[in-house]
């Protein structure tokens, strides 16, 4: 079992090296964390949102956080493991000219990647940051929204960035976090394998504990808006994997999913926050009749 600044180091060289590599490379693998041929974790396509800038994309991810953030104009919007600024960037387009966006990332690379990015394309209110998100480089009570996307299953303490998440969010801010989560026990082989934790998989955690983190913390109005599953090719779990553990891990019938979880900081104006609720009920009325229609379509196998 590595430590804490083992599993820090493994995850910065591994991140460091996926800066380097363009965006078909990263896709074709997980989290970017491997050889095109393994898989990827990353379904969601940013294509559609406004905002959203190719340059910045390396294919990372496990949801889209910022779809369904709520961020309004004006706000100021924190990304925890910005990467290229793909999230940094979708957020500028909707706080606008008169909000601000701060990008975190711990890997040097990838800071000056972001920043060059931002720099190509003149925005001025996009800030990127190198620091650690157990330990942030933000004033306390700064910021309206956080988001983030398959970056806090990479960190060892994961209790100690949500606690940053609540000291740096004002009163009444909210967050909305895309990342990997278990329901089951990952084989000993999978969840000591460096190349699965920079690949967002070996570092997940029980989907209870993980929400249970959040309440611990005082977040409130928690709600998953969010779920689907992810499945790892046989062909990758071999490389991990004997046959017979490989055959115990599927009937196991462990679950390997993306959530995209948003809360509340306890506070702030209630008429706000009330319309904020009303908005999730329509957002996730919206992604149930999605899901219904895909489900549904001829072929699909699912019906």
């Amino acid at each position: 079992m590595q430590t804490a600044e083992q599993i820090k180091t493994i995850v910065r060289e591994k991140y460091s090296e996926i800066a380097l590599q363009d965006k078909a490379t990263n896709a074709a693998s997980c989290c970017g964390s491997g050889p095109a041929g393994t898989y990827t974790i990353m379904a969601d396509s940013y294509a559609e949102l406004e905002g959203y800038n190719p340059d910045a994309d390396l294919g990372l991810g496990c949801g889209l956080p910022t779809q369904f953030a709520q961020i309004q104009a004006g706000d100021v919007v924190l990304d925890l493991g910005s990467g290229a600024g793909n999230d940094a960037f979708v957020a500028r387009a909707e706080t606008g000219a008169t909000g601000k966006v701060i990008g975190v990332d711990f890997t040097p690379t990838m800071v000056q990647k972001a920043r060059l990015n931002a720099e190509k394309r003149g925005f001025h209110n996009v800030e990127f940051r190198q620091g650690d998100i157990e330990d942030l480089p933000v004033t306390d009570h700064s910021v309206d929204v956080v988001v983030s996307n398959c970056v806090l299953n990479l960190v060892p303490d994961k209790p100690k960035v949500f606690h940053e998440i609540m000291r740096v969010l004002r009163p009444g801010g909210h967050f909305s976090i895309s990342d990997v989560v278990l329901v089951g026990e990952l084989p000993d082989a999978l969840r000591n394998a460096a190349e699965m934790y920079a690949g967002c998989v070996s570092g997940a955690i029980q989907m209870d504990e993980y929400l249970d983190i959040i309440r611990q913390t005082g977040f409130e109005n928690m709600s998953v808006q969010k779920q689907k599953p992810i499945l790892i090719p046989d062909e990758i779990l071999r490389e991990y994997l004997s046959e017979e553990d490989l055959q115990a891990f599927v009937a196991s019938k462990t679950g390997i999913f993306s959530v995209t979880v948003f809360a509340e900081k306890p506070g702030g104006d209630p008429a706000q926050k009330a319309v904020r609720a009303e908005k999730r009920k329509t957002e996730m009325r919206n992604l149930a009749a999605e899901a219904g229609k895909a489900c549904c379509a001829p072929g699909s196998g699912c019906c």
